[in-house]
C-alpha cells in the first residue's frame, strides 16, 4: 500500500502482466472466464460509514467469495496495525482469515478493494496457480483479481494530488487500467461509470489506449499505415535473406512484437493473440484468418 508517497507511473511490469493474462485463459477455459461476468457491482461492494465495521466487512468479502466462484470459503476479516494493506492465511480451509490495516477503520469506502487482493489469492492457491517470486506472484494476482472482475475497486482506490497520495496493489494505476480494459474489451463491458476517483478514471483511460494498441498490431488488418510499412519493409528483408530469422526491431519492440521464422513450409509469422497474448502462427501469403487455439479469438490478417 502506497501512502503519502510517490506513485510509480506507467508500464513497467507489462510483460508480466500480459504473462498472468495467459497464465488465466490456459488454466480455466473460455467457458470458464465467462462465467466471471459481469464484474462485480458497486451496489453489492458498497461501504457507508453508518455500517457497522466487522459486518460490514464480512457482507463485503462474501460478496466477492461469490463472486470469484470460491466454494465454501468462509473469510474470518479482522483490522490491526500493519505495514501492508491487508494480509490472509492461506491454508486448507473451509475458513480462512484475512487482516485488514487498521486504517480501513475510517477508510471503509476502500475495504472492498483491499479483500478482492487478499481473496484472489485464496482462489489462486486453489488453483495452484503461481508465478515465481514474490512480485511477479503479486502481479499475477493483482492481474487475475482485476481480469476476473473485482479489480476495478482496487484502481478506484488510487487517489493522488499535490499533497497526498494512496494505491493498492503492486501493478501501477495505468497497469490496473490496461487489465481492465483488456477485460471490458474480451467482456463487451464498459467499467467507466464505478468510478468515484477521478485519478483511477484517467488511469484508466491511458491503460485502455495502450489495450487498443495490442489490437492495431501487424499484420492484424486494423494496423495503422506506418506499422504495416514497417512491417512489409521487414517482411522484405526475411524473404531476401532466409538463412537468417527476422524479427520486429523498432525501439517499442516487446512481447507484444511479431517475429518471421523460417521453416519447411516457408516463411511464417508469429504474433501474440491481442486477447489472451499467446503466440500464434501462421504462413506468409497475404490475407489470412487465424484462430487462437488458446481463447478462440477469430483474428483477420494481412501477412
Amino acid at each position: 500500500m502506497a501512502k503519502d508517497s510517490e506513485v510509480v507511473h506507467g508500464f513497467p511490469h507489462l510483460d508480466t502482466v500480459r504473462a498472468a493474462i495467459t497464465a488465466l485463459h490456459r488454466r480455466l477455459s473460455p467457458e470458464g472466464l465467462l462465467s466471471y461476468a459481469p464484474s462485480v457491482l458497486p451496489a453489492d461492494v458498497a461501504f457507508a460509514d453508518h455500517d457497522d465495521l466487522h459486518l460490514g466487512a464480512q457482507r463485503v468479502a462474501r460478496a466477492l467469495v461469490q463472486h470469484l466462484r470460491l466454494p465454501e470459503a468462509r473469510m474470518i476479516v479482522s483490522f490491526r496495525e500493519m505495514h501492508h494493506a491487508a494480509s490472509v492465511e492461506l491454508t486448507a480451509g473451509p475458513e480462512y482469515f484475512i487482516e485488514l490495516n487498521d486504517r480501513f477503520r475510517t477508510h471503509r469506502r476502500d475495504i472492498g478493494a483491499a479483500l478482492a487482493h487478499e481473496i484472489m489469492h485464496v482462489l489462486l492457491h486453489r488453483l495452484d496457480l503461481s508465478f515465481p517470486g514474490t512480485r511477479a506472484n503479486e502481479i499475477l494476482t493483482d492481474t487475475a483479481t482485476t481480469y476476473l472482475g473485482a479489480g476495478w475497486l482496487l484502481l478506484d482506490a488510487f487517489r493522488e494530488d499535490s499533497l497526498s497520495s494512496q494505491k493498492l496493489g503492486y501493478l501501477t494505476p495505468e497497469e490496473f487500467g490496461y487489465v481492465l480494459a483488456k477485460r471490458a474489451i474480451a467482456f463487451d463491458e464498459d467499467p467507466s461509470p464505478w468510478f468515484t476517483s477521478p485519478q483511477g478514471y484517467t488511469a484508466y483511460s491511458k491503460g485502455r489506449a495502450q489495450a487498443l494498441r495490442d489490437t492495431q498490431r501487424p499484420p492484424l488488418t486494423t494496423a495503422g499505415w506506418s506499422g504495416r510499412h514497417r512491417y512489409a519493409k521487414e517482411r522484405r528483408y526475411a524473404l531476401e535473406n532466409p538463412g537468417r530469422a527476422a524479427s520486429a526491431h523498432h525501439p517499442d519492440a516487446d512481447s507484444s512484437s511479431y517475429a518471421f521464422e523460417h521453416g519447411p513450409d516457408g516463411l511464417r509469422v508469429s504474433f501474440p493473440c491481442p486477447t489472451c497474448h499467446q503466440r500464434i502462427r501462421v504462413p506468409v501469403r497475404g490475407r489470412v484468418r487465424a484462430r487462437c487455439g488458446l481463447c478462440r479469438t477469430i483474428l483477420e490478417c494481412d501477412t
